[in-house]
């Protein structure tokens, strides 16, 4: 055989060996996919691919799904034969002479799985994979048109832009199903989808038992909710479906939602490795009907019995209660008539609102109507708002339920409501926070004793007129101060059915001798802390609740309107990294605020303790960095009201039971229009060492501000070390900022990273948060990222912009007077408190 003939069959085998060694784009009825280790199907942008695969190696049988192109080791998430597996390597995946998409093993006549779509034309229709990760059956390549697609047909995995819910014209329901095991894809035990019986919701199944229920699709906090800087959420509840789905804000992440069959529902990010950040069940009240029916379980304190009754119930089996078993529930009290007895409605705050698959809906009646007509009827045992699942069109009606109320819990972070009924004393107890209406035998009697209560006031301000001529100044100096107080500090009732007025948030006014109780008198073992405001001291109400008591001192630069804007804003404010207010008390010269007690202090308390900093591991305070940027860009952007903290700082980042940051003290915070990009003041306040120069030099202050001040603060994190006061022989004139600075240029920045966290931190995700801090503290404010922008560069690993030099770089010393006179000459000491410099220009 001469050369010439050796070259033809040379060219003859390239050709052979090279279709089945590239990855497809498309297959066409003349291009299957075959199961011979080489062929793939992979999306443009190279993000999926599919072809066929064994799970974990550990099996023989062949399955045809979607896996992620570029993570090394194979994440599948979706299976198409999962229930016909292929015994052996003679697999393939191909359009029949139908038009449909088939797979084959060894008998080429009948299919182990098919789309099952016939058309009139099948030599036109080709499959692709979309980096969405949805495998689509297109009519042709011209038109587009989707015959089928893998996203109607999930399995144990959503991925964002998959819809789960009942297509209604259709009649097809989407939902996942968990894997029988690692090693096989075959349909589990465990599935979560759409219950659109009822008030529609989530819910996750055991088996045939209800094992986790994700909430109705109004004000609830599902899994689509976990993390809201990387993730948005799509309800649509109309005539052609009822369906939830999720995107993503940035495409660079890679994610997924996967059902294990554990029973575990799991949402996980993908940054060198997938990390779970949220789960569920995650706790003892996370699993259906954990407290039995008509009760209510709360999971704040796990030392105590989680289950409590709700309003006018009491425990089924006071015995089993007694030993901490709430799984017989509550029952209404007995003897207790609620039909036509002076009845009405307790308002229950954030908790999720009852199991809602047999409540009546009506989207017709506004709240006030709804409550009517349950009051008429004596079946109805609670009613709440509802809505078409979209928040944005604003549709409310009514729900009701009729019968024992089931798998209600506490949310810490979601203002969800509803109204139980109760009888006419339980009613009197809760008068003066109910929002419902009381019958006219019941409006009768609260009358009559509210004019008894009235002249017994009388009587007793009129002796103590006559007793103390200082008890009368005090007297005048209440009613002066009830008179101009804002709207915000008068527990007043207000009609539900007002659309203004329906999350209008209504903060419980104290009395001074409920808090001197709670503290015990304000004793010193009771003090949490102290700054330049005033003292923080823990309390217990009459409740069992703990709270943490702001005391402003009278010499502190927080004045009367630093305080109404604190309460204001912080009442109109909900978020998980914000600090909740539970209410305030004023009284002559003492101005105090009610928050939610956080056991761990503030973050100032752990980072800049020697002892304490080795409790804050990497990972731990890189969910506190996020957790502070998702808190902040809260404020900026996501929040009714758009808000300039302009006194963020390390104490006043306070730490929950796990560890979870909350910002906190908005006395100094100011409320942006929603076209106002700045503001200038005369008036400068903040802390030294965390204020921008803009605002310290010049009063101009802006969402920039913050973001400087958050950068200050990722790398006091990161080093354990207070930007004031900072020190180093080698860059004696430089403070923490232009410390790190100096050794960033040097590409040594990991000298300064706290020692404390050893070898233990991944080392790409410090050098990130360096770079970030950085670019947060550039001298322009144009410069600096916005919080958004910082929650998407946290997140992913894509490329980010080199910083420029930062702002007070070197230390400042303010002489007094014009701010022009701060020079870098020496480093003034200063103490970690809100200062004010007045007069800025």
């Amino acid at each position: 055989m001469d050369s010439t003939e050796w070259s033809v069959i040379s060219i003859l085998l390239i050709f052979t060996v090279i279709p089945s060694c590239l990855s497809l784009d498309t297959i066409r009825p003349n291009q299957p996919l075959r199961d011979d280790g080489h062929d793939i199907l992979v999306s443009s942008r190279k993000i999926f691919a599919l072809g066929f695969f064994s799970p974990g190696n550990v099996s023989h049988n062949r399955y045809v799904g979607v896996w992620y192109n570029q993570v090394p080791n194979q994440t599948v998430v979706w299976v198409a034969n999962r229930d016909n597996p292929v015994n052996d390597t003679s697999g393939l995946l191909t359009i029949d002479g139908n038009g449909g998409l088939v797979i084959y093993g060894k008998d080429r006549n009948v299919p182990l799985w098919s789309a099952n779509v016939t058309l009139s034309s099948p030599n036109s229709s080709v499959v692709k994979l979309l980096d969405t990760g949805n495998l689509v059956l297109l009519e042709d390549e011209v038109s587009q048109n989707r015959l089928w697609e893998g996203f109607d047909y999930p399995t144990d995995t959503m991925l964002p832009y998959m819809k789960l819910g009942l297509n209604r014209r259709s009649g097809l329901n989407r939902f996942l199903t968990s894997w029988k095991s690692q090693g096989d894809p075959g349909t589990g035990n465990c599935s979560y989808g759409m219950n659109p019986s009822g008030f529609p919701q989530l819910i996750l199944y055991k088996g045939t038992k209800t094992w986790w229920r994700g909430g109705p699709l109004s004000g609830m906090p599902m899994a689509i909710t976990a993390r809201p800087f990387i993730f948005n959420s799509t309800v649509e509840n109309n005539q052609d479906e009822l369906t939830i789905m999720y995107g993503v804000i940035s495409d660079s992440s890679l994610t997924k939602t996967v059902l294990l069959g554990s029973g575990i529902i799991q949402r996980t990010v993908w940054n060198d490795r997938w990390t779970s950040i949220w789960s569920a069940p995650a706790g003892p009240c996370d699993y259906f009907g954990n407290c039995g029916p008509n009760s209510n379980c709360d999971p704040s304190n796990p030392s105590i019995f989680e289950c409590t009754c709700l309003p006018g119930y009491e425990p089924k089996s006071p015995a089993d209660w007694n030993l901490k078993d709430g799984s017989g529930g509550c029952v209404i009290k007995t003897g207790v008539s609620m039909c036509g007895n002076g009845e009405g409605f307790v308002k229950l705050e954030y908790v999720n609102i009852p199991e809602s698959s047999m409540a009546r809906v009506n989207m017709n009646l506004s709240l006030k109507a709804c409550k009517e007509e349950c009051l008429r009827d004596c079946s109805c045992t609670a009613y709440s708002i509802a809505n078409d699942g979209n928040e944005s069109r604003k549709v409310r009606g009514c729900v009701t339920w009729h019968g024992d109320l089931m798998d209600v819990r506490n949310l810490s972070n979601v203002r969800a409501y509803f109204f139980v009924r109760v009888n006419s004393t339980v009613l009197a107890l809760f008068a003066k926070n109910s929002n419902g209406s009381v019958s006219k035998n019941g409006k009768l009697a609260i009358s009559l004793a509210s004019v008894l209560v009235f002249f017994l006031v009388i009587f007793f301000v009129h002796w103590l007129v006559k007793k103390n001529r200082k008890d009368k100044e005090i007297e005048n100096n209440y009613v002066f101060r009830v008179a101009t107080l804002p709207t915000c500090f008068q527990n007043t009732s207000a009609d539900l059915d007002d659309e203004s007025r329906i999350n209008s948030e209504l903060i419980p006014f104290f009395d001074l001798r409920t808090i001197a109780a709670a503290t015990n008198n304000f004793s010193f073992s009771n003090k949490l802390g102290a700054g330049g405001f005033g003292s923080v001291y823990k309390g217990v109400l009459s409740n069992g609740n703990e709270v943490a008591v702001k005391r402003l001192s009278k010499n502190s630069g927080q004045g009367i309107e630093e305080f109404k804007n604190e309460v204001e804003l912080i009442a109109n404010l909900q978020h998980r990294n914000l600090v909740r207010i539970i209410g305030c008390c004023v009284k002559d010269e003492e101005k105090m605020l009610i928050y939610e007690y956080l056991p761990n202090k503030s973050l100032d308390f752990f980072i800049f303790n020697e002892k304490k900093r080795s409790l804050l591991d990497w990972t731990r305070r890189f969910e506190i960095i996020c957790g502070i940027a998702r808190g902040l860009l809260y404020l900026h952007q996501d929040s009714r009201l758009r808000i300039i903290h302009r006194d963020l700082k390390a104490s006043n980042v306070l730490l929950d039971a796990s560890m979870n940051p909350k910002i906190s003290d908005f006395g100094m915070a100011r409320i942006f229009k929603g076209d106002q990009n700045e503001a200038n003041t005369n008036r400068v306040v903040g802390t030294y060492g965390y204020m921008s120069p803009e605002y310290a030099m010049e009063g101009l202050f802006s969402v920039k501000s913050d973001v400087y001040s958050f950068g200050i603060l990722v790398l006091e994190i990161i080093t354990g070390r207070k930007n004031t006061g900072y020190y180093h022989e080698e860059y004696p004139n430089s403070n923490l900022v232009g410390h790190v600075w100096n050794l960033w240029r040097e590409g040594t920045a990991l000298e300064i990273v706290d020692s404390s966290l050893g070898k233990s931190y991944l080392v790409n995700e410090v050098v990130r948060c360096f770079q970030i801090a950085l670019l947060c503290v550039q001298d322009s404010a144009t410069d600096r990222p916005t919080m958004s922008a910082v929650l998407v560069m946290l997140s992913n690993d894509a490329a980010l912009a080199t910083p420029r030099e930062p702002a007070f770089v070197f230390k400042r010393t303010y002489t007094g007077g014009d701010p022009s006179t701060i020079t870098t000459e020496g480093a003034k000491s200063y103490n970690d408190v809100t200062c004010t410099i007045v007069e800025a220009r």
